[in-house]
């Protein structure tokens, strides 16, 4: 299945989680073997050679990040919300489109000089995605770059990830 068409699987969701936000829900694309492969490979497509982890975001970027380990032999790490992690390495807390969250690094998990990759599904306001930056380089690894399936581009998320590479497959 090309990436098109992939990605027109998308679902728009009125008024959730809150009137006036349309949520843009990729569950379509995932539940498709073929869609979801074709987001995997256009992801991998983007991803630095030198990369060998992928720092994988709660909740979705787990189901990305997670077949892009499998699929090309990167180890995955898992940033968690508070509470889900019984040894924590770093925390940060970060600025959401509708309040604030905390991301955890499992201990031991991201060791000095390693090259990530971060992903998740959707890049919003990039207050996620920024702080998942911070705690890989928190721990000594590097940041290759930052990719996503899905980009809100109105609400300029690149602009809180100065000087990183950014890949996003869809910008809306």
């Amino acid at each position: 299945m090309k990436l098109d068409r992939a990605l027109g699987l998308l679902r728009e969701v009125p008024d959730f989680p809150r009137p006036g936000v349309v949520f843009r829900d990729l569950t379509p694309v995932l539940a498709n073997p073929d869609a979801l492969r074709a987001v995997v490979d256009a992801l991998q497509d983007k991803i630095h050679p030198d990369t060998q982890v992928v720092a994988a975001i709660e909740s979705r970027g787990f189901l990305l990040g997670a077949a892009l380990g499998y699929g090309w032999r990167y180890g995955v790490v898992p940033l968690r919300k508070p509470g889900k992690l019984p040894a924590v390495a770093h925390r940060v807390s970060y600025d959401l489109e509708y309040g604030t969250a905390t991301l955890e690094l499992p201990a031991d998990s991201i060791t000095p000089g390693q090259q990530v990759v971060v992903v998740d599904d959707v890049l919003a306001t990039g207050g996620t995605a920024a702080a998942a930056c911070q705690l890989v380089e928190r721990a000594g690894g590097v940041v290759t770059g930052v990719s996503v399936a899905l980009e809100l581009t109105a609400l300029a998320g690149r602009d809180r990830l100065p000087g990183r590479s950014v890949h996003s497959l869809l910008a809306v």
